[in-house]
């Protein structure tokens, strides 16, 4: 069964031609295909190609009719928005995607990036906080920012108000990436188009999200993923008790990274999370030395080994299960779940069947769109 779960959170085989791009695109653009749907598919299926012409099958079964896929036509317009705006689209798997990415379950299959993509094979530090931050917060943030940027460290953040734009302005001499949740062309907020100007010209913008997205509520935790997978570690500057800073701090616990906080008064309610993190086992942060110290060694530059991924092919798929079968498993798997979050591996234990088994019926419900996927291999039903 483990080696079952390896084998199907292993990386597709990067897309090597324009038509395979192009295919990419396409079935990521279709609709209740995400990132690990996606994975899921091409695992199955082999190529995006194969996983397109068996998409309007695997949603048949699962009970939605008339399924269709994203028309070409969306993707050339993507395609062409990019070319524009002088984009450039990084493959989960190619050699200039963001290592540290490739290791989380929930990668993004595709990142658009505008600016210089060799700091992606620099270390990173994140850093996030309120946007309605108090000045002593914008003074910190901006100090970190620059001492970490001045001993090797790109630093990562939203491009948002307040503590990003902060963190975002003191490095961009020595290396900034803005992790965006709409299109890499769709500034958020206004107010920072100047900055992200500057971003884009010395640093880098990244996305997810097609060109011309404008970024919607439900984006921002989606980028928040990106934003701590991305670094070895996150560092909290100000944080309300409920924020989106906390949300990628659990991001960043979940992916395995550190997790950092500057303390602030009691009294002060932007300080509130940061003092919950600390209390719960953040490290606590003065300055850049105290960061830099909880950091682990750095590892030597990893290169991609073609013939381990090729020796690591996930299995050909099972047979075909029958109707009454594959229904019969659907209704296990909602009768296990609810609407708190339950990890796959505890739900493949749960109902006794092996992970190729279980893979392709979340499949059918995600794109039937009864359940739902969260950060850190999580399944809930949808409400």
């Amino acid at each position: 069964m483990t080696e079952e779960q390896n084998s199907s959170n292993h990386p597709p085989l990067p897309p090597t031609t324009e038509e395979d791009r192009f295919a990419w695109l396409r079935l990521l653009r279709s609709r209740r295909v995400g990132p690990t749907t996606f994975r899921r598919l091409m695992a199955e299926h082999g190529t995006a190609q194969n996983a397109l012409a068996a998409l309007p099958e695997v949603a048949r079964a699962a009970g939605v009719e008339g399924y269709e896929i994203c028309p070409p036509g969306v993707v050339e317009a993507e395609l062409k928005a990019a070319k524009a705006v002088g984009a450039r689209l990084l493959c989960l798997g190619a050699a200039e995607y963001p290592a540290p990415l490739m290791e989380l379950s929930d990668a993004p299959p595709i990142l658009w990036a505008l600016g210089d993509i060799s700091l992606l094979a620099r270390p990173m530090i994140a850093m996030v906080g309120a946007r309605n931050c108090s000045s002593l917060g914008t003074r910190m943030a901006r100090a970190l920012a620059h001492d970490l940027g001045a001993a090797g460290h790109v630093v990562v953040s939203g491009l948002a108000r307040g503590i990003d734009t902060a963190a975002h302005i003191a490095a961009l001499d020595t290396g900034t990436v803005a992790v965006m949740a709409g299109g890499v062309d769709v500034i958020y907020p206004a107010e920072n188009a100047a900055l992200a100007g500057d971003v884009a010209a010395r640093g880098l913008r990244l996305s997810e999200q097609p060109l011309r997205m404008v970024p919607q509520a439900r984006h921002f935790p989606r980028r928040n993923r990106i934003i701590s997978g991305l670094a070895q570690a996150v560092v909290v500057v100000e944080a309300a008790a409920k924020s989106g800073s906390l949300i990628t701090a659990r991001d960043a616990l979940d992916q395995g990274r550190e997790v950092l906080a500057v303390p602030g008064h009691p009294f002060d309610a932007r300080a509130a999370g940061c003092n919950l993190l600390i209390r719960d086992g953040a490290r606590l942060v003065r300055n850049a030395e105290d960061v830099i110290e909880a950091l682990p060694a750095l590892a030597a530059p990893r290169q991609t080994d073609m013939d381990a991924i090729l020796r690591d092919l996930p299995p050909p798929p099972p047979e075909k299960r029958s109707l009454r079968e594959t229904a019969a498993l659907h209704s296990q798997i909602l009768g296990r779940l609810g609407p708190s979050p339950v990890a796959e591996d505890q739900l493949i234990r749960d109902i006794s069947a092996s992970a190729g088994e279980v893979g392709p019926a979340l499949v059918d419900l995600e794109l039937e769109g009864r359940i739902q996927r969260q950060p850190g291999g999580l399944l809930s039903l949808v409400n």
